[in-house]
């Protein structure tokens, strides 16, 4: 079965950065695209970034685009987020999330998404 694991989060400064990795399993090739999303305390999971599987397009939520980079490494089987200029209104659990179709991780959620990581803890501080 497609397995997700999160790896890289933790209590950063503002304006420093972190690199999330997203260990993926169960699959191949491009049959899954994945994506991040996270999720505050008190609000709605929401997507991040993504990419997708067949020709590397990657996505980005207004919010970040800018400041985070996705992208993937296919030999290792992982995507990585890169999140420069951390404000601390990035603080959220990340998820590592992957689907057959791009469009869910594009504008997804919980309900939709086929599967999830257990996330990771993101603290920026001021």
């Amino acid at each position: 079965e497609v397995q997700l694991v999160e790896s890289g989060g933790g209590l950063v400064q503002a304006g420093g950065s972190l690199r999330l990795s997203c260990a993926a399993s169960g699959f191949t090739g491009d049959e899954y695209n994945i994506g991040w999303f996270r999720q505050a305390p008190g609000k709605e999971r929401e997507g991040v970034a993504c990419i997708s599987s067949t020709d590397g397009r990657t996505y980005y939520a207004a919010s970040v685009k800018g400041r985070f980079t996705i992208s993937s490494d296919n030999a290792k089987n992982t995507v990585y987020l890169e999140m420069n200029s951390l404000k601390p209104e990035d603080t959220a659990v990340y998820y590592c999330a992957a689907d057959r179709n791009l469009l869910w991780l594009i504008g997804g959620s919980k309900e939709t998404v086929d599967y999830w990581g257990q996330g990771t803890q993101v603290t920026v501080s001021s």
